[in-house]
């Protein structure tokens, strides 16, 4: 009885030409070296980041904030685990809502947005970064401009002889506007009996022992870098 043939183990299929790699080539070995490395390297960063505490890479910067138009407050940090994030201005915590938003860029960047701007944002914001492992902290501070405006002008008036009259108007601005009063066109010059003051808020301008020469027609104005504004009002004496 006869045997069948051994099967034949098949030969080695030999690669495309251009795809061998020769593993005492130099070039592979320097090859295998950098990858080895960059491998050590990543797990070496992995490590320090799992480990360190937040740090802030990049400071808060200073921002100009234009009345009715958004600023944000950007930082650059480091922590790992993932940290807790807590913004505050003038010590007060903000909320994250329509207006403020608490945006996260990049795996360590963070940032606030300050919209509808208005006067009342002006102040020092601080950033609170904390993990198991620390805490750190920057602070900065949003500068609002507001063009000069008379928010309420003074009323028109009629007073008696003798009496003593005053004009009130509501302003703001951010720089701080130059004010002045005029009547009938004319610069007031002030004395002992009419004379105006200024305030953060407002304005007031006093006739003491009014008579009927100062019946006419009185401007309240106001002007700063940003804009001006001015305002009327009638007064009679009689």
């Amino acid at each position: 009885m006869s045997k069948a043939a051994p099967a034949k183990t098949p030969a080695a299929t030999a690669p495309p030409a251009g795809c061998s790699l020769d593993i005492n080539d130099p070039q592979v070995q320097k090859a295998a070296i950098r990858i080895q490395a960059s491998c050590r390297g990543h797990r070496s960063r992995k490590e320090l980041r799992e480990k360190g505490p937040p740090r802030v890479l990049e400071p808060l910067e200073d921002v100009v904030l234009l009345e009715g138009s958004a600023a944000k407050l950007t930082c650059r940090i480091s922590a790992f685990p993932d940290p807790f994030i807590r913004w505050s201005k003038d010590g007060k915590e903000l909320r994250d809502g329509p207006k403020y938003r608490y945006i996260f860029e990049d795996p360590d960047v963070v940032a606030l947005v300050v919209r509808d701007g208005e006067l009342a944002d002006l102040g020092q914001y601080s950033i609170s970064v904390t993990n198991p492992l620390g805490q750190c902290s920057d602070s900065a501070r949003i500068l609002v401009e507001v063009p000069a405006k008379i928010q309420k002008g003074p009323d028109n008036t009629k007073a008696r002889k003798g009496a003593t009259v005053t004009l009130t108007a509501e302003i703001m601005g951010e720089p701080a506007p130059d004010v002045g009063w005029t009547k009938d066109g004319k610069d007031i010059e002030e004395d002992d009996r009419v004379y105006f003051e200024v305030g953060s808020t407002n304005t007031t301008l006093t006739i003491r022992r009014a008579t009927p020469q100062d019946s006419g027609r009185y401007e309240v104005y106001v002007e700063n870098s940003l804009g001006m504004d001015q305002s009327f009002a009638r007064v009679d004496v009689a």
